[in-house]
């Protein structure tokens, strides 16, 4: 038990400057991410109401050729979901809906790329910085110990040194939490959008088939 508690001392004396450079290491990895996807996320974007409209006009005209090409026109997920819902739009209503699906499980899953880091970056950086706080207040009792109680610039560094990192802790955190929780906000409203395209497109076909069967 002895060893265990010098091991865990002798490891606090190592200061809690590590802590902040690890900090700063996830900031800057998260910052790379959130560039990345705000530059991915507007590469792809659309006036998706617009979409809809030239869609519904197509579908409207039983001009399915039409609508495939105005989707394949348009640089968002979407309109990349439905267009391969078109595809199989031969094989009828149940293929489009599984195809569907498919392809919206795989956008989901290129839109959240690296963002797990990013949340857990945000949720963990306080604690990270709670850390080198608790290795500074040690360290910091220890200059005071061995300055028999008296208020040194040392024992000043390491309490300052402390709070510096709790604070580093929260810079990082909080944009890694805004941004995560605006991406998949982000998420949401376009797998929203590709749904309802895609039920315009499922209605279509159902409605066509139900004519066809009378």
């Amino acid at each position: 038990m002895l060893d265990i508690q010098e091991r865990l001392t002798a490891f606090a004396m190592l200061g809690a400057t590590w802590v902040m450079w690890l900090l700063i290491i996830l900031s800057i990895i998260g910052v790379a991410i959130i560039f990345e996807r705000i530059y991915y996320f507007f590469a792809s974007r659309d006036d998706v109401r617009a979409l809809q409209e030239d869609l519904r006009l197509f579908l409207a005209k039983n001009d399915i050729l039409g609508a495939r090409d105005r989707l394949a026109q348009s640089r968002s997920f979407q309109a990349k979901i439905v267009h391969s819902g078109i595809e199989v739009a031969e094989e009828g209503s149940d293929a489009v809906e599984e195809r569907l699906a498919g392809e919206t499980a795989v956008a989901r899953t290129q839109m959240e790329r690296n963002l797990g880091f990013l949340g857990t970056v945000g949720n963990n950086a306080p604690f990270v910085g709670l850390l080198g706080t608790v290795i500074g207040v040690i360290k910091a009792f220890h200059v005071l110990d061995e300055s028999a109680g008296k208020v040194t610039s040392g024992l000043m560094t390491e309490v300052g040194e402390a709070l510096v990192a709790t604070a580093i802790g929260l810079l990082v955190a909080l944009p890694a939490v805004a941004f995560y929780n605006y991406f998949q906000r982000l998420i949401r409203y376009r797998l929203t959008w590709a749904d309802a395209l895609g039920r315009d497109l499922l209605a279509y076909l159902k409605g066509g088939a139900q004519n066809g069967s009378k």
